[in-house]
């Protein structure tokens, strides 16, 4: 082995060290990571969008369905319920059929009967309520088209012109509508009533 062999592995010799690097400059493309992670929050807050509304939409479909079913429930009786007031309706003209005078002073037997008569027009008032079905008497109040019928004019000046006087038959509400309207009397030649109140138009349950 020569001496020119030994110097040309020789990593002392400076002629055979390794040229020095040089860095260059490096450009920084885009990051690609921050461009995906923009995307991700983006879709993310979309999808919230999207559940928040499909949640949304699920309450108000609830709430719509439970307000269906309570009216399914409560009016599903209403062709029923017009049938039993013919029955309510019987046992108050067999009632109005006997004069005051006549109930104070019945026999027993008589007196019995009367009782009977009225405890039954009580307890189907009362069995009707529970289903939702109330009776009301409009006498004295306001004349109103939604709750009454009017059958005819009374002349009576000593009450506001437009006035119920008279109730020929009593009306019935189921829920908050009307079952079936009061046939009234309503008074002619007095002064004109005063406007119904905004909230005036609910009819006033029958004792």
């Amino acid at each position: 082995m020569t001496d020119s062999d030994l110097h040309k592995n020789d990593p002392a010799d400076p002629a055979q060290a390794s040229e020095p690097v040089v860095s260059k400059p490096y450009i920084m493309p885009d990051d690609p990571e921050v461009g995906s992670a923009e995307a991700l929050a983006k879709e993310a807050a979309e999808a919230r969008d999207k559940v928040l509304r499909t949640l949304a939409e699920m309450e108000n479909l609830r709430k719509r369905t439970s307000r269906e079913v309570a009216d399914a429930r409560m009016y599903a009786i209403t062709g029923f319920a017009r049938d039993i007031l013919d029955i309510a309706d019987n046992l108050q003209r067999a009632l109005d059929t006997v004069p005051a005078e006549t109930r104070d002073t019945a026999d027993p037997g008589l007196r019995a009967l009367i009782d009977g008569v009225e405890l039954t027009e009580r307890s189907l008032l009362n069995t009707l309520e529970k289903n939702g079905v109330r009776k009301f008497d409009p006498t004295g109040e306001k004349f109103d088209p939604n709750f009454q019928q009017a059958m005819y004019e009374v002349p009576d000046p000593s009450v506001p012109s437009g006035t119920v006087v008279q109730v020929v038959q009593a009306g019935f509400m189921i829920g908050d509508r009307i079952l079936r309207p009061a046939l009234v009397g309503v008074s002619k030649g007095g002064a004109k009533a005063a406007p119904m109140p905004a909230n005036g138009n609910e009819p006033n349950n029958a004792a």
